[in-house]
């Protein structure tokens, strides 16, 4: 900040307003060399995985903009809690990724800075709502992620296509539980977590938030669909799987325990676990998550990371240079060869599908049936009130029409309450 000029307070302090001004005079000069520093700075956070990446493209930004990049590393929701306060003190980055799910409410409360989509023909409408709050666009997609179906190769020649073929699986004695009788881990699905479940409760119809997940007043999980997805649910819990399959905490480190000792012949689960996966020299394949018996497709949450603008930047508009920049086809495409996470960019999408690897082939395809999260800041409680919406149906302690009216007057009170 340039410092203001000393007044004299008058002529018998002439001398000491003249040292006192030359002295300011040369502050003056260092603080607005500063400012001038700071707009040539651009200051990025990103995950320690992303430097060699960004060190990689930076270069031609900076001799292109007159400006030099400073990296922070920092993990990206560490980031993001501090931006609050460490924004308006200035000491926060001018640009960052942001999941998908907090740019909404960070947008809100007003922490980041309304952008434009730079690379706008290369974004569907699933990848705009997922940066977009109230109408504003916060960010610009960088990642996308979604749950995908993993299958043993050495157990079945091919990942089955529909849920009938699925509970085929369900009825091959190879995959008999020896610890419960009459119980079954050819296939499992961590359904007690409502992350997994929804896209099942999607694809019989039921949803989150009306109006594309952005009415908070219409809420959509005790609907006929959505009940009839907990009743199918129910169902695998109580007359197929092991008990240990309802356990909230446990269930998903039973589903990987059987799935890498060769126990399960299909899974559902994250791209985020393929790394584990190949280290248990599991010989799997990777594809979308078979049709439902009612023949619609599996709907999972469309999840992912974009670039956003902090609304104490110093320079928003370098920073929008950035967001264009780093989100254009080429970088997306360097990204995904030097980071392995899949790219926004539907033209970069397309170039890493070719690869023919069969996880990112997966997550692109299904990642067309899936639903963008609701990022309004309602979403927090979702997540608190469908905690037990699957396990005190699959339990037994409520029917799957109680349960899900349950959980729905717990969100439902825990908005009125809050917003």
């Amino acid at each position: 900040m340039k410092s203001k000029m000393m007044k004299t307070l008058g002529l018998g302090l002439l001398s000491v307003g003249v040292i006192g001004g030359l002295a300011a005079c040369g502050s003056g000069g260092k603080s607005s060399s500063k400012a001038a520093d700071d707009e040539k700075t651009l200051t990025i956070s990103v995950d320690s995985g992303y430097t060699d990446y960004m060190n990689e493209i930076k270069g031609k930004f900076e001799k292109e903009n007159d400006v030099k990049i400073k990296l922070v590393e920092k993990d990206m929701f560490d980031q993001l809690e501090a931006l609050a306060l460490d924004g308006p003190a200035g000491k926060g980055p001018d640009v960052m990724m942001a999941a998908y799910d907090r740019i909404g409410a960070l947008g809100q409360q007003g922490h980041l800075a309304e952008v434009k989509l730079g690379n706008e023909a290369d974004y569907d409408e699933t990848d705009k709502a997922q940066v977009t709050y109230d109408g504003k666009i916060y960010g610009e997609p960088a990642v996308i992620e979604t749950l995908v179906l993993y299958y043993n190769k050495d157990l079945i020649d091919a990942a089955p296509t529909t849920f009938k073929e699925v509970e085929d699986l369900a009825k091959d004695e190879r995959f008999a539980f020896d610890s419960e009788a009459g119980k079954n881990t050819g296939f499992l699905a961590k359904w007690t977590d409502f992350y997994y479940s929804y896209g099942l409760l999607a694809g019989y119809g039921g949803y989150v938030f009306g109006e594309d997940g952005t009415d908070a007043s219409d809420i959509g999980l005790n609907n006929a669909g959505a009940v009839e997805g907990i009743t199918y649910a129910t169902d695998w819990f109580q007359n197929v799987w092991p008990k240990g399959m309802q356990d909230v905490t446990s269930a998903g480190d039973f589903v990987t325990q059987q799935f890498t000792s060769n126990k399960a012949a299909a899974i559902i689960d994250g791209p985020w676990q393929a790394q584990s996966y190949k280290e248990s020299k599991v010989n799997y394949g990777v594809a979308k998550i078979p049709t439902l018996d009612n023949g619609e497709s599996y709907q999972p949450f469309g999840g992912g990371k974009g670039w956003v603008v902090s609304n104490y930047a110093k320079n928003k508009d370098v920073a929008q240079k950035w967001l264009d920049y780093v989100t254009n086809q080429e970088n997306q495409e360097t990204f995904f060869e030097m980071v392995n996470e899949i790219p926004a960019n539907q033209s970069a999408r397309e170039t890493a599908k070719a690869k023919n690897d069969e996880l990112t082939t997966a997550v692109i395809e299904q990642y067309e049936t899936a639903q963008a999260m609701p990022n309004i800041p309602e979403m927090a409680e979702v997540w608190t009130g469908a905690e037990n919406l699957m396990f005190d149906a699959a339990s037994g302690a409520k029917t799957p029409k109680e349960s899900a009216n349950s959980a729905v007057k717990t969100i439902t009170e825990a908005i009125e309450q809050k917003y």
